[in-house]
Order: C-alpha cells, then structure tokens, then sequence
C-alpha cells in the first residue's frame, strides 16, 4: 500500500465536470439542409411477412445506403423492422434500422440504430421536427433529427422523418457516461409512489413493463427509480424543491414544461403519463427527462381538447390520476415562478411572423416536393397535397383541429394572457468545482439565469472551519468561468495554504432583491489519509492487428492491469482513462482482483460488449492512460503511463510485473507474467521517449535519452526551461498539471502530485 493525503468530498460534486448536458451538432446523418436519400434493401418476400406480422420486433437482414451527396455509404448486413405502437397498423409504416443485430457491437456514424418515422398522422409532417428543434436550440439533450426520403428495393416509400434513438450511445453524447439505468416511460407512467420495494416498480401494461430498463438489463435493478419516486412523492412541501435538486435535473425539466406547453404536447407525461425516458446520470447522481414521441403537437388532437387556449397551470388529466412530477411543481411557488418564466421567454422569444413563420416556410418548401410523389401520404387519412399545403395555414377537420401557424397564434396570445409572471430567484444549476490541492487555486463554476441579465453571484466558503468569506464569481472568460456572456460563472479561491477543510455554497442575487443559493446543503471537501494499492497498468496493446483476439472474434487494444498489492484489490469504485483530465471515464466492474493476479481489459469502444470492454480506444500515434482512486479521494491518481506511436502487434509493458521499467514485447503475454517476448529498444523507434515516474512523487522526472525541455503551466505561461538534460528537478513547482515540451514535437502531460 502507499500512503497518501486525498480529498473527501463528503456532499459529492463532480470535479472538473458540471453535468451540463452536451448538444451535439446534427453531423452528416442528420445534416437538414437537404433531404437525403436511404434506400433499403432487402428479399422481397421478407418484406411480405413483415407486413403481415406487423406486431413481430424480429429484426431481418438488409442493406442499408445513405446518400446526402456529402457522404454516400453502404452498409451491409444491417437489422431492419416495423417500429411504433398504433402506427403499425398504418397505411405509412415507421421502420428501425439496427446496425448492432448481426454486427455486435457494430455503428455507423456513431450510432446503433436509426428512427424512420411515417409521421402518418400529421398532414404537414413537420410538426415533431419543430419540437426537437426547439428542443435542441433550447438546450435540452434531445434527439436530433431530419426530413429523409425512404426507398426500398428501389421503391419509393415516401417522405420520412428520421430521429435519432434514445440508447446508451445517445446517453454518453449527452452526459459524458453511459453506465446509468436508462428507463423508457410509455402509458400509464405516472410516477405515483408504489411502496418503498423496487420490484414494484417493474409494472406491465399488456406485453411490456411501464417503466423499461434499457441499460443494465441483466441486474435489472430498479432501486434508483423507486429512489426518486420516493423523494418526489413522499417529501414535506418545505423540503420538496432541494430534496427533489438532489435526485433530479428539476430546473431543465421546468423548460420542457415550458415546450410542452408551448407546442401543444398532450402525448407525454403531463396529461398522458406517456412517451418519455428516465435516465440516471452517474456523473451528478441525478435523473434527467428525455422527451420522446412529438407528433401530436401544434394542434394535433385525439382528447377533444382545446390545446391552444388551455390552461398553462392546469395541463395534466383530471379524473383521480396523479401526476406528482407536475402537480407538486406548480405546487411550489418558487418553480412555478421560474416555469412561468421561461414560458413568457419562450412567447416574447419565438415570435409568429418574425421567427416561427419563417423558419416553418423554409421546411415546407424544401420537404414539398418530396409530397407531391408519396405514394403513402394519402392512404391512412386521404391527405392530398393540397391538404398539406393548406395545413401549414388551416385545421384540416377530423384530428387536425388547427394549422400550425394558427395555433401558434391562438398559444401565444392564451400564454401572454395566462402567465402570472413574478419575480423568481435566480437559476442557479450545473455546479462544478476543481480539486482541493493545497497550495494550490481552487475555482468553483455554475449556470446562472435570471430575469437580470448581470446578476450578482458570489462564492460562499469557510475553510478549516473558520469565519464564512466570499469572493465573487464572474462571467467574464478569465475566472475559470468558460466563455464570456454563456452564463456560466467561475469564482477563484487562492493560496488556499493549509486548508484540510473547505465548505462552500454559490449564492446569486437580482436587482430586484431575489437571491438563491445552492446547494441547500453546503459542498464539504476535507484531505484525508488514504492508502492506494500496488494497483499498476501493467501492459497494453494499442495496435492490434492480428496478436490476439476478444470472445467476439476482434483485434482490439487491450490493456492488463496487475494486483502488486498484497492484500485483494476491489476495482468496483476505480476508474480507467485514457485521458489525464477525465477521472471517471469508465468505472471498472463490480471485480476483486487478488494479490499477485491479473486481469484484462478490451479498450475498444464498445462497454455493450460486456463488463470488461471500456468506452474508450487506445490511439497507436500515443496518448496516456491512467487508474483513478474512487470519488472519495478525489480521483487520486493510482498509475499513469504516457506513450508515443506503437508498432503493430508490439506491446509495452513492464519487467518485471509491476516493476518500473517498460520496454516492448514482440510476443504480447495478455493475463500472464511479463517475463517472456521482450524486446531491445532498438525495436522501436529511436525517436521514442519515455518519462518516468509520471505522475511526479519524488523530485525528479526523469527521461529515456537526453532531451531539450520545456514546461509550461496550463494558462500557457514558461515555468523552466533546461537544455539536453536526463532528468529535472521539480521541487520547485507547485503540485498539479502542466505540458512538458521536447524539441523534436512531443507533448506530454506531467502531473506532480
């Protein structure tokens, strides 16, 4: 064991990440500035039965082939179904495109599976994608989507809008992880309390559970669900909105709300308990709303209902059901205040002729001819093309009760009418922090948003339990704040010597006098002793071409970690990176890796593949790997290693096991001693570098061959400078992460500690 001071995070925050979701830009897949072209090919006959077994989720092979002039691609061997619930007795049926049904593991473009929806109920076929682009520009992690044209075996099928599949790879784009419960809500999900026993959280409605898990299938374990539903249901008015902060993204869920109401959305959880995904971030600890299924929106209406005059606090079914996640919320003054907020921000933002109408003309006009030849638009309700042309302007009779510009209108005038606009207290949401180093500065970040557009927004702390301070937080770029003006503010805690303590809060307060400050509950940080194991990287492959394969049959990296130690080693609350700067990448499995043995890791990419494959490659031109010490001690660094282009088929590990010297290995020995196969540097490329120890935990850093060096700190600012030396000294610099800088191109990131 080595012995060390660590950081304990007593009310965890993530370091360095805020958990503000991610939005990914559209990407060639889902690229609308033109309508692609996706043919499906596929035997005649399969396609028969398909569609007479419309209820059957068999996914049969097919080619699939995308064109949008800027990438053309083929892909063979792809999965292809029906998809839908009602719509697969439709005339114009949706389809799933899974590129994993017979290739595991297997995407395209960074995705598994592709949404093909008919959008057979809505004669304009544009409603759902105003949803997710509103969703989008909003910035809420929704999914992305665009108008396609569908051919099979060269048939026109029609106009088609594709949507992007809510999975684990959707997740990770959105939160940075993946390894969290991902819950599909549909009918009758309403989020009542059922007991305090998980297992009665795994209702059915007909052949399917209301609430899915679609991640983590195999311990199927829905005690994080119950969890929340506990907290949201069973919490004291008094105590609803910090509880309900610490399980749930509350405030991002307030503008959903918001569009929801904005768009006429009776299809999800609010009125029909219905059509949306629970996921449970790992990074923060908390549940986040992923709103699914949006055709029945600007005026689409099956209930008999006005949606564009109803009532903006009374949006839910009435008639004994509960919807707790809605109700409590308009319950609770202040997140009633900040919903109604961003509903006047959604009104006065997206005005009707200057914004909305505009946008709604240019999608009509580029997806029209695309209309006029669908040989489906008009079998399931007799639309013709001038009932698409007119619905844009007019309701249509039957289910379509407005156009969509009229209900615009009639939304936006009932919302201006409706909305009790008060002061609310500032948004404060996404708090993040850095590590607590002594002598080193601390920041804190968060999100701020507010009627005021300049807030005043300061750092609460006491450090070692002494007399509360604070310093303000700006939103200027130059406070570890991100970009100026993105609403994102940083306060700076320095020379913080001697601090073994440290207790903070962000507080926010307006020109009009409302103030926030969060968390509830003070973020507590403190150093203490801890022991790290003899855990050590101990070889890895990041050129596998053909030394050794997983159980699927591919050659991909591996790296092999080896127990030093003499006492078991459990892996379930470490991590493994491939970058310095990303502590929790991936948490290793649930493993106890006993002393003296070694266990092997697939760095390919692919953690569906099973509990020993990362979500992460290794880079054959060089990169760094490290094994982060559990959130308890702030990620502390276990072993590190940093390296520069690999051969094909050529290890790097040490000799000994767990000894300090590496060297490459033209026989691989992945799960076993590093004894055999070795060979001379002479193997490699004379150019190679090594550096060692990286992390720094002596004074000197030393390096393979004499080099020219210099090393900076991350603001870019020179610290040393030496000339052909063999090693540097580094008592002087202070613990943390700078880049040291060769003369013939390398740049390595050296973390003192």
């Amino acid at each position: 064991m080595r012995y060390s001071f660590t950081m304990l995070a007593l009310i965890l925050l993530p370091l360095l990440l805020s958990g503000q979701p991610a939005i990914p830009d559209d990407g060639p897949v889902f690229k609308d500035s033109i309508v692609p072209r996706i043919d499906i090919l596929i035997n005649p006959d399969t396609l028969q039965w398909i569609y007479e077994n419309v209820e059957s989720t068999t996914e049969f092979h097919a080619v699939f082939i995308f064109n949008n002039s800027e990438l053309i691609d083929t892909v063979e061997n792809v999965g292809f179904r029906l998809r839908g619930n009602t719509s697969l007795y439709s005339a114009k049926k949706s389809f799933k495109i899974s590129f994993n049904a017979f290739e595991p593991g297997g995407k395209w473009n960074g995705l598994e599976k592709l949404n093909l929806n008919g959008e057979h109920n809505d004669p304009s076929v544009v409603r759902s994608k105003l949803c997710w682009d509103l969703l989008h520009d909003s910035g809420i992690p929704a999914s992305r989507s665009n108008h396609v044209r569908v051919y099979i075996n060269g048939n026109y099928y029609g106009l088609y809008i594709n949507v992007e599949h809510v999975d684990e790879q959707f997740v990770d784009s959105r939160f940075g992880n993946n390894d969290g419960n991902l819950y599909k809500c549909l009918w009758p999900a309403d989020l009542d309390y059922l007991g305090s026993n998980p297992e009665a959280y795994k209702i059915t409605a007909g052949d399917r559970r209301v609430y899915e898990l679609k991640t983590n299938t195999q311990q199927d374990d829905y005690t994080d669900l119950a969890h929340f539903i506990d907290v949201l249901n069973n919490t004291p008015d008094e105590d609803f909105r910090c509880e309900m902060e610490k399980v749930f993204n509350i405030h991002d869920y307030l503008k959903i709300i918001a569009i929801d109401i904005f768009t006429g959305n009776w299809d999800g959880h609010i009125y029909n308990k219905n059509n949306f995904y629970l996921y449970h971030n790992t990074e923060t600890g908390k549940f986040e709303y992923i709103p699914y299924d949006l055709d029945n929106t600007y005026g689409i209406d099956w209930m008999g209902k006005d949606w564009g005059t109803r009532d903006i606090y009374d949006w839910e079914q009435h008639g004994g059901e509960v919807r707790p996640l809605y109700t409590r919320i308009m319950d609770n003054q202040a997140l009633k205040d900040q919903y109604s907020f961003y509903v006047n921000k959604l009104t006065t933002g997206l005005t009707p002729e200057e914004v909305c109408f505009p946008k709604i003309d240019s999608i009509r006009n580029k997806i029209a001819p695309f209309i006029l030849n669908d040989p489906y638009y008009p079998l399931d309700y007799g639309f013709t093309y001038t009932d698409f042309l007119n619905s844009f302007s007019q309701a249509l009779g039957g289910h379509v009760a407005y156009g969509i510009k009229p209900y615009i209108h009639s939304r936006d005038s009932s919302n201006l009418s409706q909305a009790d606009l008060n002061n609310m207290n500032p948004v404060i949401k996404f708090i993040s922090h850095s590590a607590l180093i002594p002598n080193q500065d601390f920041w804190v970040r968060a999100y701020i948003e507010d009627e005021d557009a300049s807030p005043e927004v300061r750092l609460n702390y006491t450090i070692n339990n002494g007399n509360p301070v604070y310093v303000f937080m700006y939103d200027d770029g130059g406070h570890e704040d991100d970009e100026a003006g993105d609403k994102v503010y940083g306060g700076l805690i320095t020379n913080i010597t001697n601090t073994i303590h440290l207790e903070y809060q962000v507080f926010a307060v307006d020109n009009y006098g409302y103030s926030s400050v969060l968390p509830c509950e003070p973020v507590i940080l403190e150093l203490i002793p801890s022991e790290q194991p003899d855990l050590f990287i101990n070889e890895f492959l990041a050129d596998n071409d053909s030394a050794f394969a997983d159980e699927y049959g591919e050659f991909d990296d591996w790296i092999e970690l080896f127990n030093a130690d003499a006492d078991p080693v459990w892996l379930g609350d470490k991590y493994l990176s491939d970058n310095f700067a990303n502590f929790d990448k991936w948490l290793m499995p649930d493993i106890t890796l006993q002393p003296g043995e070694f266990i092997l890791f697939w760095a390919d990419n692919d953690p569906e593949q099973g509990a020993n494959h990362t979500n992460f490659n290794l880079e054959k031109n060089g990169e760094e790997i490290a094994i982060f010490d559990s959130p308890a001690t702030g990620y502390k660094v276990i072993d590190s290693i940093t390296f520069g282009t690999q051969s094909e088929n050529v290890s790097y590990g040490r000799n000994p096991d767990g000894g300090p010297v590496w060297q490459f290995f033209s026989q691989p020995t992945p799960n076993a001693g590093n004894l055999t196969g070795s060979v001379s540097d002479d193997y490699y490329s004379e150019n190679q570098l090594k550096i060692f120890p990286n992390p720094v935990t002596s004074d000197r850093v030393y390096f393979s061959r004499p080099i020219k060096v210099r090393i900076f700190d991350l603001p870019g600012v020179e610290i040393l400078h030496k000339d052909s030396c063999s090693f540097i000294d580094v008592t002087a610099l202070d613990k943390g992460l700078y880049l040291l800088v060769t003369d013939d191109g390398f740049t390595i990131k050296l973390i003192i500690q």
